[in-house]
């Protein structure tokens, strides 16, 4: 009887232990809060069909591909475009000048994306503080085209800013056709809309630091520069790595193709040329699609190879990485 009941209890133990193993699985959760996770399904649709599907398309890097045959190409070719493009001097032009702009432009905006975070954060009117918010988002939501558009009358012959070189008795200067303003134009333009956007996570994030630490400092005798330094900055300190290793990753990619194509002209090509409005000449104009793929592909091994990079150094020195 004894052996019985013993067998009995343990049978009964095993069974609330399966059952709070249950509880606590990701279907069970699932099932539990199905309304919240309906809507990742969106998401989820938009991310296999333009992002993993299209994937598949990085066959026609080894095949010869044709327009209105096999979408997988005619037949195999092996390295023969990588061969092509890594011979061919107008690639490495596009590649560094893909390099020098990307990292220019995060050498601009990252620090300043920071310094402004902090700064708004020092704001303690409440209402000053959302005005300074909303006018500071208001760029990003301005589309692409007209940022360009307004770039462009801006600093034509004709417009206010060689208006007012003009009235300083200064020559005016052809900065859309000169291929030394062209970073500049890039990197300024680029940093006016995106800074108050970049502030989002910086801000939630110092949302999250206990405000007993500014009290404590400021016992201390820390002033608000110093309270910043050693308990803001050091706050957000996961957040800032975070945000640093995606942008690394993203140096060599196409992000900006768009501003690009509609920024630079002929005077300006040999400057401005990216990997990404490379790739739109060889592929979408010229129709060489094959070649193209593989201009592309090398561009996502390289964005992989940073990424992972600087995941690593990020968590060797500081204990924060993405994985």
């Amino acid at each position: 009887m004894k052996q019985k009941e013993s067998g009995d209890g343990m049978a009964i133990k095993e069974k609330k232990q399966r059952t709070a193993v249950d509880k606590t699985s990701l279907l069970h959760h699932v099932k539990k809060e199905w309304r919240l996770y309906s809507f990742l399904v969106i998401p989820i649709i938009y991310y296999v069909i333009f992002k993993y599907i299209p994937v598949l398309g990085n066959v026609i890097a080894f095949r010869r591909y044709k327009g209105g045959a096999s979408i997988f190409g005619d037949y195999f070719v092996g390295l023969r475009y990588f061969k092509q493009f890594i011979g061919d001097p107008d690639f490495w032009r596009a590649f560094f000048n893909t390099l020098r702009l990307s990292i220019g432009y995060l050498a601009v905006r990252f620090p300043a994306t920071l310094i402004f975070a902090l700064l708004i954060n020092e704001i303690r009117t409440l209402n000053w503080k959302k005005v300074v918010q909303t006018i500071s988002y208001l760029p990003h939501f301005i589309s692409l085209i007209v940022v360009c558009g307004m770039v462009k009358e801006m600093l034509s012959l004709t417009g206010p800013v060689n208006g007012l070189l003009s009235a300083m008795g200064l020559e005016k200067i052809a900065f859309l056709s000169e291929p030394a303003y062209f970073d500049m134009i890039y990197i300024v333009s680029g940093v006016w809309q995106a800074l108050g956007w970049g502030t989002i996570l910086y801000l939630t994030a110092m949302t999250n630091i206990n405000m007993e630490l500014y009290e404590a400092a400021a016992i201390d005798g820390a002033g608000r520069f110093k309270q910043a330094l050693y308990v803001t900055l050091p706050g957000i300190l996961p957040t800032i790595m975070t945000l640093l290793i995606l942008d690394i990753g993203n140096i060599i990619t196409s992000g900006n193709m768009q501003k690009i194509l509609l920024l630079y002209n002929p005077l300006t090509q040999n400057r401005a040329d990216i990997i990404g409005t490379y790739v739109y000449r060889m592929g979408i104009a010229g129709g060489n699609f094959s070649y193209a793929a593989a201009v592309g592909l090398f561009e996502g091994v390289i964005g992989l190879i940073l990424v992972t990079a600087a995941n690593k150094l990020s968590k060797k020195f500081t204990e924060t990485s993405l994985w």
